[in-house]
């Protein structure tokens, strides 16, 4: 089966359908039998290519469950499973999580838009789009420093990186299940405070982090030409007002020593772990060429950091949390991979793009659709059936 039917037959088997109408798509029917905010949006990136009525009705799924502040939720309970952990866990009494996960939404919908050449759903969805953009300026920076800040690790879509060991106050030697349940006492703490950031921030995490705010810039520029496209001129002048400001903020404090480290507390205290972070910026254009250049050569190409046979590990082998098969603590990923070739693609490195492409297309033949893979043996773990590999689509030359 060629991969274009391939990543079209695991969609279409892992959608679902709400009694109320909506449709969605689950990461993995038996691991993830929810629907999650970042994975929503690569699903509608994916779709966009294959069925952009079905990209559009996974948005529209996603957004339908905004909160009156405009976050949109990480989680989605559809169809509880009440003695699934995730559900155990995360959960509040409205059906969806307290927390949000990396801001996709406007990169999906321009996706959509690209493919179909269509406004009607881009001005059916931008109100939400833009008042979750909002709130992510307005609530997760309350001290304007132009930096937003996340309040969980599982925020960042990486849930046990060792990026946040430090924030979370845990030694880099802490099991999955330690790690998960200290994320879940941190869940219910915030619960105390019903998720409001400024109090929970302060308190308990409050980290700037490199990926979310570099995906949060790139998704300001396509809310920005989102906006221009249906003639939204304040909300265009509001997007990209704040892409320059979170732009130049993190070049300004999050960069040091050539590559961005994400960071904690009001006096952005570097949390000096390296982890795939370091290339998330390129997906962004934050990195000046020079920088970049030497960012490849320094830290994508050395074997023993980051690259592997098998791909990126999304933690630096020389770390002390480093461990192949550690979920977050070093695997290969394709969300990151995806990121990485973007990324890339714009800053003309056609040879590192190409082998990360081949590299993820190897694993999906291989393998099939996995969740993550050990960057030392190439061997798969995780979730079966799980759609993030259908990202591998995306990233085949047109």
């Amino acid at each position: 089966m060629e991969l274009p039917e391939a990543a079209l037959t695991l969609l279409r088997a892992n959608r679902r359908t709400t009694p109320a109408g909506h449709t969605y798509t689950v990461p993995s029917p038996s691991t993830y039998p929810y629907q999650w905010l970042w994975d929503s949006c690569f699903h509608a990136i994916v779709l966009a290519k294959l069925e952009p009525e079905a990209a559009i009705s996974e948005l529209r799924s996603l957004l339908s469950r905004q909160m009156p502040d405009g976050m949109v939720p990480h989680m989605i309970f559809w169809q509880p499973k009440l003695t699934h952990p995730y559900h155990l866990l995360w959960q509040e009494k409205t059906g969806v999580s307290g927390m949000t996960q990396p801001p996709m939404v406007a990169y999906a919908a321009l996706e959509i838009y690209r493919q179909t050449k269509e406004t009607a759903f881009l001005k059916e969805l931008f109100p939400s789009m833009l008042a979750y953009y909002r709130y992510l300026i307005d609530k997760r920076d309350p001290h304007d420093h132009h930096l937003i800040s996340i309040i969980n690790p599982d925020e960042s879509g990486e849930d046990n990186s060792p990026r946040f060991d430090v924030a979370l106050r845990v030694k880099s030697s802490i099991s999955f299940f330690g790690h998960m349940y200290r994320r879940h006492r941190l869940v219910a703490a915030n619960r105390t405070c019903a998720f409001d950031p400024l109090v929970c921030m302060h308190e308990r995490f409050w980290v700037k982090d490199v990926p979310f705010n570099a995906i949060l810039i790139k998704n300001l520029e396509c809310l920005a030409e989102i906006a221009a496209l249906l003639e939204e001129h304040e909300a265009k002048e509001f997007a990209t007002t704040h892409k320059e400001l979170i732009s130049f903020t993190m070049r300004e404090f999050l960069m040091a020593e050539g590559v961005f480290w994400s960071a904690v507390g009001l006096e952005h205290g570097h949390l000096k772990v390296a982890t795939w972070a370091h290339f998330a910026p390129l997906f962004a254009g934050l990195y000046t060429p020079e920088e970049a250049k030497e960012l490849i050569r320094v830290h994508f190409n050395d074997p023993e950091t980051f690259r592997s046979a098998f791909g990126i590990r999304t933690v630096s082998k020389k770390e002390p949390s480093y461990r192949s098969a550690g979920f977050w603590r070093g695997p290969v990923w394709f969300a990151p991979h995806w990121f990485i070739h973007k990324g890339l693609m714009d800053y003309g490195f056609f040879e590192e793009a190409r082998w990360l492409r081949e590299t993820s297309t190897g694993l999906v033949e291989k393998h099939g659709f996995r969740e993550y893979f050990d960057p030392e043996s190439g061997k798969a773990y995780g979730a079966h059936n799980f759609t993030w590999g259908t990202l591998v689509l995306d990233m085949l030359e047109p």
